[in-house]
């Protein structure tokens, strides 16, 4: 049985990663390495651990998920074997009877279709000698403008030893190259995001069948990780967001564990991951089975922005006309909802517009390996962008948070393909099937 076989998903084409490799190399500076760690696996307590999960970068460029693994590119190493390295934890007798074998070189090369494999006992040696070579290393240092601040990666400690032991050469970053190329999703990560997609509806359809008054909002979440969990998901893409009555208000509650009351609305902002890729879901439903008319209202309001933002994506968008476009909707409906005024449109400044009070997060992010992934938010939309939509109205006077979320793939000369279109959305859709 081969590795890739063992892990949950199942095998993904190995073209994905050496054309993600071409990307990268093809806006490396001459004469440059650049060097891949995988993620620790973090400690929790006595001898207990966090389920292992591979860092993006270094299984965006190969494919590999296992934990000690190392990638190297030197597309102008003199050694043409050596443009592009897999550096592994080796199997031992003991690794293999507690913790099963890691992957062997054939199955390396099969999984990242990368030819040259080492053990991680061979590296010290093979990086000092083509570092020689090179003028320019560079470096996988985390400048996500969400990243934590507070914890030393695998990745950070290496970055430290590298400097400390070449001091004299240029370092240049990896995000920087990263940053651009991830945001464009190529057919196969598309598939991926989609079945990720398809495995959330799964979910949303068995909790639709679930919900109702007096369930407990863990119990929700434990039914949408049974389903993810049998149709060959990790779990959730990230940390589940199940929301009744004022919590919806609280943007990221993630404590579950209150009671679900009639009368109430739950949000759930919950996905699954598929492969490593994540899908980002949120609907807004009610406890009981039924919309009062006010939550009709607010919930119609927010389905309206939601639809015509959609209708915006395209190709060569600039993000600050799409959120100027969206600030214009919003502010609409909640004229109409009568949340607003006129009176606060003639007192709204630039930088504290009136719609905020109630809706105050952004309208789209990327998606694709992290459910906040690299991409330009600055300059125009390109194809294959894989963006979500998801506006929101809070009230928390009203105890009424509702958020509406869907994952779209934006095109070059069409509307964008939403890959959450057959999840329910419509009011009379959710009431018909909660009430069947």
């Amino acid at each position: 049985m081969l590795y890739f076989y063992i892990m949950k998903y199942t095998p993904i084409n190995p073209k994905l990663f050496v054309e993600n490799r071409k990307h990268f190399t093809a806006k490396m500076e001459a004469h440059s390495i650049a060097i891949f760690n995988s993620n620790d696996i973090f400690v929790t307590g006595a001898d207990s651990t966090v389920p292992f999960h591979q860092h993006r970068d270094i299984f965006y460029l190969s494919g590999v998920d296992q934990e000690e693994s190392i990638l190297v590119l030197f597309p102008d190493a003199q050694n043409p074997n050596h443009k592009e390295i897999l550096f592994l934890k080796e199997t031992s007798e003991l690794i293999a009877i507690w913790e099963g074998e890691k992957l062997n070189k054939d199955q390396a090369t099969q999984t990242s279709g990368i030819s040259t494999v080492y053990w991680l006992s061979e590296m010290e040696d093979v990086i000092s000698a083509l570092i020689k070579e090179a003028t320019n290393i560079y470096i996988n240092e985390n400048h996500h403008k969400r990243a934590p601040r507070y914890m030393q990666s695998r990745e950070d400690r290496y970055v430290a030893q590298l400097k400390q032991t070449y001091p004299a050469h240029n370092y240049l970053s990896s995000f920087d190259i990263l940053f651009e190329i991830r945001g464009v999703k190529s057919p196969i990560e598309i598939a991926l995001i989609e079945q990720a997609c398809n495995i959330t509806k799964k979910g949303f359809d068995r909790v639709l069948n679930f919900v109702k008054p007096d369930v407990w909002e863990y119990e929700i979440e434990a039914e949408l990780i049974h389903e993810f969990v049998r149709n060959r998901s990790k779990g959730f893409a990230y940390t589940p967001i199940i929301a009744s009555g004022y919590s919806a208000c609280v943007l990221h509650y993630i404590e579950n564990n209150q009671q679900c009351k009639s009368g109430d609305l739950i949000l759930m902002d919950t996905a699954a991951e598929y492969a490593n890729y994540s899908s980002d879901l949120t609907r807004t439903i009610p406890v009981n089975g039924r919309y009062t008319d006010r939550q009709k209202a607010v919930y119609q309001s927010v389905l309206n922005v939601k639809t015509e933002a959609s209708k915006l994506l395209r190709e060569s968008l600039l993000w600050k006309d799409y959120n100027d476009e969206v600030a214009r909707l919003m502010t609409a409906e909640l004229l109409s909802l009568k949340l607003l005024d006129k009176a606060d449109i003639q007192n709204q400044t630039k930088e504290n517009p009136a719609y905020k009070k109630y809706f105050m997060h952004g309208t789209s992010h990327h998606l694709g390996l992290d459910t906040h992934d690299y991409g330009d938010f600055e300059n125009e939309m390109k194809a294959n962008m894989v963006l979500t939509v998801e506006p929101g109205i809070y009230i928390p006077e009203e105890n009424l948070g509702i958020r509406l979320e869907d994952n779209l793939v934006l095109q070059k000369n069409a509307e964008p393909i939403n890959l959450m279109k057959n999840i329910p959305i419509e009011i009379e859709e959710i009431e018909s099937i909660m009430n069947a």
